[in-house]
């Protein structure tokens, strides 16, 4: 075959295999086309509605939420801090210095008043005890030669001296008894030990939230952390830091509500208890201590929250996030869903503003759907079919 003949094959195969793709594609493109239809364009019923079909898929992108009513604050949430209530917590410490034998909880675990927490092996607390038993055994004998120095002084055997000296050691002994178990009552807080063990007890109820100390520990009085610490759960602490600009707009006793980010429909009720009497040169912030009803135990020590404080007479106002609002010159809009499909734009007033929600004094009652997301794509659809 002549080089001219090969030249004119190879274009025919490529033509082939060119009208062959072309057609493959053609097929696919219709195959894809099936799978994802057009957006469908919503029905415009007035100027300020859209209407879609069922199944269109402008709604995946939509999304309403019902508006409901809080009291409107008078400043924005305040940024705080969960911490332990003090007046529900104790932080245990050993009084003697002692091995650890035995743990009697861990962390989480729910403890009664009285019940054991740690066993140690504590020489000093079988002293205390030897100690008592030597005083009451000098009481009895000093009792018993007081009595003998009464007889004998009645019948004029026994000066009056020797029966002063006599009472003198008597009481020697009753204050040397009295000092022994006091020593032996407050390490023992109400509880004894056989031998040497020497038990350290919850004094009061509530949940291990720390434990520091382990099996074969070396433990004493000075150390820097506590053994253990209990506190009651459902009631917890929240510290703010005020900026010294809003201290005329809080008071102490005013209600506050305490909101978490990982329970983000919950909303925890609380009273501002104390407000500091100083201002922090460095910072020129207040700090404010809430006590705060914790039922659920959602509130965990060390914790973030976000703290509104509220009026004593106040209002209550639909809350919506900004998400929703759609801004146009001087006036703020958003859109209602008011049956499935239907989204209406309407004209709202605003109250308080703050970083991730707006108060709305005008335009939505509570219960209505507001739309949360979705809103600009409405509005730019509304502008189109306008």
């Amino acid at each position: 075959m002549t080089r001219r003949g090969n030249l004119l094959l190879t274009l025919i195969v490529l033509a082939v295999l060119g009208l062959a793709g072309y057609w493959l594609y053609g097929r696919l493109a219709e195959s894809g086309a099936g799978d994802k239809p057009p957006p469908t364009a919503p029905v415009q019923s007035s100027r300020t509605e859209l209407r879609y079909p069922a199944g269109a898929p402008q709604l995946d992108y939509i999304r309403s939420e019902p508006a409901r009513a809080y009291p409107e604050p008078l400043i924005e949430p305040l940024n705080g801090r969960v911490a332990y209530d003090e007046s529900h917590t104790t932080r245990i410490a050993s009084p003697i210095a002692g091995r650890v034998l035995r743990i009697g909880a861990e962390p989480g675990d729910r403890v009664q008043a009285g019940q054991m927490l740690l066993t140690l092996d504590a020489p000093e607390f079988a002293q205390a005890a030897s100690d008592v038993a030597r005083a009451e055994s000098d009481m009895r004998q000093q009792r018993a030669a007081l009595a003998r120095s009464k007889l004998l002084f009645d019948g004029e055997v026994l000066s009056r001296r020797e029966y002063e000296a006599a009472e003198a050691d008597h009481a020697r002994a009753d204050a040397d008894l009295q000092r022994a178990r006091k020593r032996l009552a407050n390490l023992t807080r109400g509880t004894a030990g056989a031998a040497d063990n020497f038990r350290i007890v919850a004094p009061m109820a509530g949940v291990v939230t720390e434990r520091r100390v382990n099996p074969g520990n070396e433990v004493r009085p000075d150390l820097p952390e506590p053994l253990f610490v209990v506190t009651d759960p459902t009631r917890v602490w929240v510290i703010i830091e005020l900026p010294e600009r809003l201290l005329g707009k809080v008071v102490k006793g005013q209600d506050v509500v305490v909101e978490a980010d990982p329970f983000p429909t919950k909303a925890l009720p609380g009273t501002m208890a104390q407000i500091g009497d100083v201002v922090d040169p460095a910072t020129r912030r207040v700090l404010v201590r809430c006590v705060v009803s914790n039922p659920e135990r959602l509130l965990r020590p060390e914790m973030y929250v976000r703290v509104t404080p509220i009026p004593d007479e106040h209002a209550r106002f639909v809350r919506v996030p900004n998400s929703a609002l759609i801004t146009q010159g001087l006036q703020t809009y958003l859109f209602i869903e008011r049956e499935p499909g239907v989204f209406v734009k309407r004209l709202v007033r605003l109250g308080l503003q703050a970083r991730d929600f707006t108060f709305i004094h005008e335009g939505v009652a509570e219960g209505e759907r507001v739309v949360v997301s979705g809103s600009l794509r409405l509005n730019a659809e509304l502008s189109t079919v306008n």
